[in-house]
């Protein structure tokens, strides 16, 4: 297993902050626009204080700084991957594509929601927050105060629905994961291809070794 070195480290820091600079511009744009339209477009939310609108801005940005840094990060280490590691991975991923081809349309979509719970959580608490003060924002007779509490009581009440579905399709994988468990042989996997990398050099190096030079075997 090679080591990271300096220059590795500070690559991968490079790449982490080229990410994150990317996720905030491209994010702000987005918030600062959609916050900018809704002002403009809807009286309650050009009623809302400073403070909220910031806040709405900082739920959008705040992931999506993260998660692009996140991404380039994971790309340069995947840059600087090499030999063995490198058909490991291939391979682990053809295994993948297939299995996934093989899936019906129901199962694709269960297996997606469980790899993206979280973000299908808190998108599902953004998009009831945003639809709930649509809603309310339109009953003239509360006050604002009012209207921003109603907003997140009702964010609050979805959430916690979607939680419980999440945890209701956990547990239900679970289930059937331990009725048939499932080995892990990557191990295994891994091993074979340094093995096979190990042949293929000595097979390159007895090519290009001369005759008169080559050491019989025992």
């Amino acid at each position: 297993m090679k080591l990271a070195t300096q220059e590795d480290i500070e690559g991968h820091a490079a790449a982490s902050r080229r990410g994150a600079i990317e996720g905030t511009v491209v994010s702000g744009i987005a918030a600062v626009g959609g916050s900018y339209y809704a002002h403009r477009r809807f009286p309650g939310y050009c009623a809302l204080p400073l403070s909220l609108k910031l806040l709405g801005v900082v739920i959008i940005v705040a992931p999506c700084l993260s998660i692009q840094a996140e991404r380039r990060g994971l790309e340069y280490d995947k840059s600087k991957w090499e030999g063995e590691g490198v058909r490991f991975l291939h391979n682990r991923q053809t295994t993948e594509d297939s299995r996934w081809e093989e899936l019906s349309t129901r199962d694709k979509l269960a297996d997606w929601a469980d790899r993206h719970q979280y973000s299908l959580i808190l998108g599902g608490w953004a998009s009831s927050l945003a639809f709930a003060g649509a809603v309310i924002s339109r009953d003239r007779v509360q006050t604002t105060a009012q209207k921003v509490v109603q907003a997140r009581m009702w964010a609050q009440g979805l959430t916690i629905g979607l939680l419980i579905v999440a945890g209701a399709l956990t547990q239900s994988r679970r289930a059937a994961a331990a009725k048939h468990p499932a080995t892990d042989h990557s191990w295994r996997d891994l091993l074979e291809a340094q093995e096979q990398e190990a042949r293929e050099r000595a097979a390159l190096k007895e090519q290009v070794t001369p005759p008169s030079r080559r050491v019989p075997a025992a």
